[in-house]
């Protein structure tokens, strides 16, 4: 995974992307979202309600971006409108490799520096095949919607508020990926029999429930991922966006994985 030299964020792409990070989190913040939007989030403080905190962040981005004017605007401009940040977490929930993932992961390497390393086929570098193919997707994406990164930036910045909320005692939690082939992902290190250091793709699926895992993969790993490179989870919005409970969008790097063993 190559690492860009710049971002969008407070901390540069090769401490955001390293097992070091990881183990000693810090918080990250995308520049000027929170000043940018700041009527929100102080409306925010005041409701105790996590479900009402919900609503009121999908109406501010409904009013923000014009999305619930969609039907009164002609055929192309209604199909950007209505593609809302909800179409691509749908999206990525499909098929991580689709149009609308390409999006998503466009947005972690434009916002943390973070690179895909995966998109279809391996990424090698920035200058392979693979890679124009990502960036193809990507362009026809962000053409489907209205300021998809902007809403992205939002999304996480408000992913981040609930979290602190949900865990207000933690900055790391166990995480769980199931995976067919452990053997795609680039091994760093070797710490023993069942642990190492493995490169994970720029924005990767975890769920917070072990069994579950295992409908995903015939090996499981146990993974301790910081908070703050929770990009969104299952129940951060009203309604299942997520295929199923206890899913979670994380952002990639080298992570100390654990190969959890089987109990059947």
């Amino acid at each position: 995974m190559h690492n860009g030299s710049y971002n969008n964020c407070n901390l540069p792409p090769w401490v955001i992307a390293s097992r070091h990070f990881n183990d000693n989190p810090q918080m990250l913040e995308i520049q000027g979202v929170k000043d940018g939007n700041r009527f929100l989030f102080d409306r925010l403080t005041t409701v105790d309600s996590q479900e009402d905190r919900a609503m009121i962040f999908n109406d501010y981005m409904s009013v923000k971006f014009q999305l619930h004017q969609w039907q009164d605007q002609t055929d192309t401009a209604r199909k950007s409108i209505k593609n809302s940040y909800l179409r691509y977490l749908r999206g990525w929930m499909m098929d991580s490799n689709s149009i609308e993932g390409a999006v998503l992961k466009r947005w972690v390497e434009s916002r943390m520096g973070i690179t895909p390393s995966f998109h279809r086929a391996r990424i090698k570098g920035i200058h392979s095949e693979a890679y124009f193919d990502y960036s193809v997707d990507v362009m026809k994406g962000s053409a489907r919607t209205n300021a998809i990164q902007s809403q992205l930036d939002i999304l996480y910045e408000y992913c981040q508020f609930e979290l602190s909320r949900k865990y207000p005692l933690s900055s790391i939690i166990p995480l769980y990926r199931g995976t067919y082939d452990a053997s795609e992902h680039d091994v760093i290190e070797q710490i023993d029999k069942r642990t190492q250091i493995v490169r994970l793709n720029n924005l990767v699926s975890f769920t917070s429930d072990e069994e579950r895992a295992w409908e995903f993969g015939s090996t499981v790993w146990k993974v301790m991922v910081p908070l703050c490179k929770v990009f969104f989870y299952n129940d951060l919005l009203p309604g299942s966006i997520m295929k199923g409970e206890g899913e979670y969008l994380v952002i990639g790097g080298e992570y100390r994985v654990r190969q959890v063993m089987c109990t059947i």
